[in-house]
C-alpha cells in the first residue's frame, strides 16, 4: 500500500473521530438543559428519597375546591411542601370561585379541556371538578392523581353526596381522598377517609362547610406524606356502594304518600340552599316554607279520613298540619303561593282553605 494512501485513511478515521466527539459533546450539553422530574412507580414508591417540594396541578370550580386551594396555596407560599402550584378550571361564562381566587393570588391558570404538558408536575389533585379525567393526563403525573369526595366511599359515589347523605337520614359521613381512575367517578382505591358525625337538624349549607374544610385539611396532610401515602391505597370493594347523581328542581316535590314526616324534613334539609320543598294545591305549585316534624299533637289531627297530602288548620298553633305517610305529620309555617307574598298558615286558611269547608283539603 502507497504511503499516500495510508495517510489518507488515516485522515479520513481522525476526521469521524472528531465528528463522534463533537456529537458526544452536544448530547451532554443537550441532557444538561433538560430537567427530568422523578418517577415514581408502586415499586419504588417507599424508597424513594424524594419528599418534595411537590409541583402540583390543582383541578377544581366551586366553593368547596375553593377551601382545598386556600390551603394548598398557604402551603405554597412558604415553599416547604409546594414549589409550584397551577390551576385547572372548567366555567360557562360566569368565573367560578376557584379561577376568582387564582386570578386574585396571580396563580397560572389552566382551562378545560387542557393543552399542556401535565407532565411537567409531580401530582394532580382534584376537588368537586365535574369532569372525567381522560387516562393520558392521568398517567401523565408521576405520582398520579388524587380526588377529595364528600363521603365515606363507597357510599355516595356521583355528583351530589352531601345531599344524599342528608335526604337518607345517614348520622355519619365523612371525607375520602382516593386515587382518580379513568371511565368512571369516585372508584379509586382510597388512600384516606375520616369520617364525622351529622347533627339530626344539620342543613346541606352547613354540612357543605365543615366537609369542605375537613376535605382540606385531610389533602394537606396526604400530601405532607408522600410519597409513601400512596402505598396505603385500598380497593372500594363491591359491598355498600349507592349512588348520588346530580340533581335538579325536581326533585324539591313532596310525596306525601311516599315519604314519612321524618322523610319530608330530610328533603328539606338536604336542598336548603338549593331548592324550596313544593306541593301542588288544585294544581297550583306551592313553596314550602319552615317545615317541622310532628310528633306530640299528631293524635289531635288524625282520624279515619286522614290520609297522606291532608291539610288541617291548627289555629291555636298557627300552623298547617300535613298528613304524610304512616299518619305522620308535618307542620308549616309559611307557604309561597305564585304571585304573592310569602304567607303564613292563617292567611292561607283564610284565604284558600276556609273556601273548601264541605270537603278535605290535600296537598297532592
Amino acid at each position: 500500500m502507497s504511503l499516500c494512501r495510508i495517510i489518507k485513511q488515516q485522515s479520513l478515521r481522525n476526521v469521524l473521530l472528531m465528528r463522534k466527539i463533537e456529537e458526544d459533546l452536544n448530547i451532554h450539553k443537550l441532557i444538561s438543559t433538560i430537567k427530568v422530574l422523578p418517577v415514581f412507580t408502586q415499586n419504588n414508591i417507599h424508597t424513594s428519597s424524594n419528599n418534595g417540594p411537590w409541583s402540583v396541578l390543582f383541578f377544581g370550580t366551586d366553593e368547596f375546591a375553593l377551601e382545598s386551594l386556600k390551603k394548598l396555596h398557604a402551603k405554597y407560599r412558604s415553599k416547604k411542601l409546594l414549589h409550584r402550584l397551577e390551576v385547572v378550571t372548567a366555567y360557562k361564562g360566569k368565573e367560578n370561585a376557584v379561577q376568582r381566587y387564582a386570578n386574585l393570588h396571580s396563580i397560572p391558570i389552566h382551562h378545560w379541556p387542557l393543552k399542556i404538558n401535565t407532565s411537567e408536575f409531580h401530582i394532580g389533585l382534584v376537588v368537586s371538578f365535574g369532569h372525567l379525567i381522560p387516562s393520558d393526563i392521568i398517567h401523565s403525573f408521576p405520582l398520579g392523581m388524587l380526588n377529595v369526595h364528600a363521603s365515606l366511599l363507597p357510599r355516595w359515589r356521583g355528583a351530589a353526596p352531601i345531599i344524599y347523605s342528608l335526604m337518607h337520614g345517614d348520622t355519619q359521613t365523612g371525607i375520602t381522598i382516593m386515587n382518580i381512575m379513568p371511565k368512571k367517578f369516585d372508584v379509586g382505591a382510597i388512600i384516606a377517609q375520616q369520617k364525622v358525625d351529622i347533627h339530626p337538624d344539620e342543613t346541606m349549607p352547613e354540612l357543605y362547610k365543615k366537609l369542605s374544610c375537613m376535605g382540606a385539611d385531610l389533602l394537606v396532610s396526604t400530601v405532607e406524606q408522600l410519597p409513601k401515602v400512596l402505598t396505603f391505597g385500598k380497593p372500594q370493594g363491591d359491598t355498600g356502594i349507592t349512588y348520588a347523581p346530580k340533581v335538579s328542581s325536581k326533585i324539591s316535590l313532596v310525596k306525601w304518600s311516599e315519604m314519612t314526616a321524618k322523610d319530608v324534613y330530610n328533603l328539606q334539609r338536604a336542598i336548603t340552599g338549593l331548592y324550596p320543598l313544593t306541593t301542588k294545591f288544585q294544581d297550583i305549585t306551592i313553596k314550602i316554607l319552615n317545615i317541622k316534624v310532628l310528633e306530640k299533637q299528631t293524635q289531635a289531627y288524625s282520624s279515619s279520613h286522614s290520609s297522606p297530602g291532608s291539610v288541617i288548620y291548627d289555629k291555636k298553633n298557627d300552623i298547617l298540619a300535613v298528613c304524610c305517610r304512616d299518619n305522620t305529620w308535618v307542620s308549616i309555617e309559611k307557604l309561597v303561593v305564585p304571585g304573592r307574598q310569602p304567607m303564613s298558615a292563617r292567611d292561607f286558611n283564610n284565604g284558600f282553605i276556609s273556601k273548601h269547608k264541605n270537603f278535605e283539603t290535600y296537598f297532592q
